[in-house]
């Protein structure tokens, strides 16, 4: 297998392995991208071990734990929260789901079909009888209401 064609063929779900990773499509190209041009330097060696996606995952790992320690910082507060932490804002893929819910019927299903069922905006657009541009902004208004909401239930926490 040539390079060209292991990116092909496994670049989308390493895309999907970086926003995982990062929370952030714009973060999860540029990680992706900077692991897969390390795999590009190291390819002849790598492809020898007949396991290239382990090595440019690890790497993936690697580079996004490194960018996290880097930018990481302490945030100071004047007040010491009286709320307990808890990392699931959401209450897990229930409350997820509900959130869903509270979209319009199309920014939902774009997002059902591009993050669930793993579609591209193609095939999405060609399944919805829309644009491909109506696409992208239907995924990304319906994921800017989910970030409003999300926010204004972390305000409501503390």
């Amino acid at each position: 297998m040539e390079f060209a064609d292991f990116v092909a063929a496994r670049g989308r779900a390493l895309y999907r392995y970086g926003y995982v990773l990062t929370g952030n499509a714009d973060d999860a190209a540029d990680l992706t991208q900077e692991a897969l041009a390390r795999l590009g330097g190291a390819w002849l060696r790598v492809r020898k071990r007949e396991d290239p996606e382990g090595y440019v995952r690890t790497t993936m790992a690697r580079l996004h734990v490194s960018t996290w320690r880097r930018l990481r910082r302490e945030r100071l507060v004047a007040a010491v929260p009286e709320g307990s932490y808890t990392e699931d804002r959401l209450g897990g893929d229930a409350g997820l789901w509900n959130e869903l819910k509270g979209l319009p019927p199309r920014q939902r299903a774009v997002l059902v079909l591009r993050y669930y069922e793993d579609l591209s905006d193609q095939e999405i657009a060609d399944l919805l009888g829309v644009s491909r541009g109506t696409v992208r902004s239907q995924a990304a208004r319906a994921l800017d209401k989910l970030r409003v909401r999300a926010a204004a239930l972390e305000k409501e926490r503390v």
